[in-house]
């Protein structure tokens, strides 16, 4: 399984070096055919990015979970792109974590990814 991500201030990019999974920046017209997790940031007040929106347009056959960065400022639309992202493809929120994430939100992103990988083994 990889990680697609997007990422626009940095943020979700440092998280991706520090889980040192396979990955791919997503593209708007990039197709994938293997089973992946996304990791988005929130824009506006909770919302998808459209780049990610027209994204998984393509490519949600293969989204296994969904992890988000956003900032705690926002209150209740925290990292609100996971929610919306796993209720419209019924998938499952792997984590959310604040801006580039912290050591401990790594370990639960990971533990996350391992919970998925036994599932889909069976």
């Amino acid at each position: 399984m990889i990680v697609a991500y997007d990422s626009m201030t940095g943020n979700v990019k440092r998280f991706i070096k520090k889980i040192q999974l396979p990955s791919v920046q997503i593209r708007e017209d990039m197709k994938i055919d293997e089973d992946f997790i996304l990791v988005t940031y929130t824009t506006g007040f909770g919302y998808v990015p459209e780049k990610v929106n027209k994204f998984l347009e393509k490519n949600y056959l293969y989204l296994r979970g969904v992890s988000a960065s956003g900032n705690r400022n926002w209150g209740e639309n925290f990292a609100a792109s996971a929610d919306k992202v796993s209720g419209k493809y019924h998938v499952p929120i792997v984590s959310k974590f604040e801006l580039a994430g912290t050591n401990r939100d790594v370990e639960q992103f990971m533990e996350g990814v391992g919970k998925l990988e036994l599932h889909r083994v069976k």
